[in-house]
C-alpha cells in the first residue's frame, strides 16, 4: 500500500533542511489504523477497545532499510493485537511519534475496507507491505 509524509512531517523535513531545524526522530515508531481515509493533515479515526493498540517498531535500518528513488518500505512484518471486539471497517494506516496521540508522521489507504470483527485474526502489515514517498 502506497502511502506518504504528512503535512507535520514535510514541515519538520522542510524547516531542517531550510533553516537548520535540529530533527530527533523517535527512537519507536507506533502503527496504527484508522476507520478514515489517509489524510495529509494526518487525520485518524482510531478504533476503541476491543484490545486495540498502536504497535511500537523500533526506528532502524533493520525495520526499515534505507531509502531507495525516494521511498521507505517496512523490513519486517507489524503484527496487530487480536481483536476481542469488532473494530469496524478499517480504510487506513498510519505511523505516529506516540502509543497514543502524539503528531501521525505517514498515512496509507488499505487496497480496500477491511472489516475487523471480534475474535478475527489480527490485522498485519506484510514485508515490504507499506511503502511511503515523500510527496
Amino acid at each position: 500500500m502506497a502511502g506518504y509524509l504528512t503535512d507535520y512531517a514535510n514541515n519538520k523535513v522542510l524547516d531542517q533542511l531550510f533553516g537548520a531545524l535540529t530533527l530527533t526522530p523517535p527512537v519507536s515508531l507506533y502503527f496504527g489504523l484508522s476507520q478514515t481515509p489517509a489524510t495529509k493533515s494526518g487525520t485518524a479515526v482510531e478504533p476503541s477497545g476491543g484490545s486495540y493498540a498502536r504497535v511500537a517498531v523500533p526506528n532502524d535500518f533493520a525495520h526499515f532499510p534505507t531509502a531507495g528513488s525516494g521511498t521507505k518500505s517496512n523490513a519486517t512484518a507489524i503484527i496487530f493485537p487480536g481483536p476481542t471486539a469488532n473494530w469496524g471497517s478499517i480504510a487506513s494506516v498510519f505511523v505516529a511519534d506516540s502509543p497514543t496521540g502524539g503528531n501521525v508522521i505517514a498515512m496509507a489507504d488499505l487496497p480496500a475496507t477491511k472489516a475487523i470483527s471480534a475474535g478475527g485474526a489480527a490485522p498485519s502489515i506484510g514485508v515490504g507491505a507499506l511503502f511511503l514517498s515523500h510527496t
